[in-house]
């Protein structure tokens, strides 16, 4: 395709904080979709990985790790005019600093996750509770009454987070007019929240199966992936986190509450790296995947939460189910039998990659036809026609930062926002072009189904399959 529309103007300094996988994917797309000077555009990172990158496209490329002493120093000369974008694709790097940063220079931003500065996930003098993307989110939505209106600032706008939150509200959708049902499009948080309890929607899956492998496996000593490792190291060290939805009964043996804040999630007192959880997508079928603590699992319950007053009386379980590609599955293996002391080596596979899919869609479950997963099947040939630089797994997420670019630059005055609170179809609308076959299936599937006793003893609950005690292997 060389007919690629451009979704607006960026008529002052654009700024890519990081440059990893993600971001030197994302690169191309920003100057294919994006009206802009390149001379522009400048990369803060911290090393020089994908400098070759930077410098086949035009862009300057500035090694500079940014700490809490130096980011004003190192990013307020760059925003030397209005009309400025920040695009934050780091890790270790503070997303409410910068969002304040962007707030004071009148700067757009955007980010793929709420990141703290390091030590955060891992410092264990801090609460556990603390360690948690529940209390990273509540810290960066404080922010909304701190700096009131100002320019648009889109947290945790990747691939999941992200494009999941809109997945969800087009199941939803889907779901509605299946069962028959008349209801109006929603117009407001209210009215999705409602639609959801009417639809009598239990939970929802963030499913994703990766199966892309390599021509080259894993070595001993050596952590594979598909995307940032730094990343997957960071988020599989913290506490599991899961949206609690109403229908759920007791909570888990080590589950910890929050005593402040939306009161929408719990976490589990073990890392997500060693939580199990069954789950279903339509290539894979019945797969077991890792729950790991992403933000989409509190945004989204707490989004399709109804109250009345403080009572809540409706809200969804909901949480991420990842089953990684093999190797990175191995790397898994390997990094909890040594104590989760991460390995020597790290190796992100791209060009390496010889077939396989990213299937990342959500399993909303519960209603009155079982289950329905929706979401993308994007090929890695489907990705290399598509774009350079990146895997499927990598393009599922620079879409979404496309386009949530695309919505930040139409509607430049909405301060801080999450996902939920974009226009899902205008979102999809962009994306939608770089995800593969985007489709909806229904399942019979659920936590119990083929279940054996014997290999699987634990206590169960069979009066409702989808209750997490279900959901968890144990």
């Amino acid at each position: 395709m060389n007919d690629w529309p451009r979704h607006g103007h960026i008529s002052g300094p654009l700024v890519i904080v990081g440059f990893g996988s993600i971001a030197q994917g994302v690169l191309p797309l920003i100057l294919r979709h994006f009206l802009l000077d390149r001379d522009n555009v400048t990369i803060v990172t911290a090393d020089d990985r994908g400098a070759d990158i930077a410098r086949a496209n035009g862009i300057r490329h500035m090694i500079e790790p940014i700490d809490p002493d130096n980011m004003r120093a190192v990013l307020a000369p760059l925003f030397n005019r209005p009309g400025g974008f920040l695009v934050n694709v780091s890790v270790n790097v503070s997303s409410t600093a910068l969002v304040r940063f962007c707030h004071q220079v009148g700067a757009l931003y955007i980010d793929t996750c709420i990141e703290p500065w390091p030590g955060r996930y891992t410092d264990p003098d801090r609460p556990m509770g603390l360690r948690t993307n529940y209390a990273l989110r509540e810290e960066a939505l404080a922010l909304r009454p701190e700096l009131g209106a100002g320019p648009t600032a889109v947290l945790a706008h990747g691939a999941n987070p992200g494009l999941v939150s809109h997945f969800t509200k087009r199941a939803l959708l889907d779901i509605n007019t299946d069962c028959g049902n008349r209801a109006k499009v929603p117009q407001n948080r209210k009215d999705w929240a409602e639609l959801a309890m009417t639809l009598g929607i239990k939970g929802i899956h963030i499913a994703e199966r990766d199966t892309q492998i390599a021509y080259c496996p894993k070595k001993r000593d050596e952590f594979v992936n598909t995307w940032s490792i730094e990343g997957f190291l960071s988020e599989g060290m913290q506490p599991a986190e899961l949206g609690w939805g109403t229908h759920e009964g007791p909570l888990p043996d080590t589950a910890g509450e929050h005593e402040t804040g939306c009161g929408a999630a719990i976490y589990l007192k073990r890392p997500g790296a060693a939580t199990r959880v069954r789950t279903w997508t339509p290539s894979a079928g019945p797969t077991m995947g890792y729950l790991i603590t992403h933000n989409e699992a509190i945004s989204i319950a707490d989004y399709f939460t109804v109250r009345n007053g403080p009572h809540v009386l409706y809200r969804p379980t909901c949480h991420y189910a990842y089953h990684p590609c093999d190797d990175a599955v191995l790397s898994l293996h390997e990094l909890q039998g040594n104590a989760f002391r991460p390995q020597p080596e790290f190796r992100l596979i791209n060009d390496e990659i010889i077939s396989g899919i990213d299937e990342l869609g959500v399993l909303v479950y519960g209603h009155e036809k079982n289950a329905y997963w929706y979401g993308s099947q994007l090929s890695i040939i489907e990705t290399r026609r598509l774009a350079p630089y990146q895997n499927a797994t990598g393009l599922q997420v620079t879409a979404a930062v496309i386009a949530g670019m695309a919505w930040a630059l139409e509607n430049p005055r909405q301060g801080i926002v999450e996902a939920d609170e974009l226009d899902f179809e205008r979102i999809l609308e962009i994306a939608g072009p770089y995800l593969g076959p985007v489709v909806g299936v229904y399942t019979d599937w659920t936590p119990l189904t083929g279940r054996n006793e014997w290999i699987f003893p634990e206590d169960i609950d069979e009066s409702d399959p989808w209750r997490f005690r279900n959901v968890i292997l144990r």
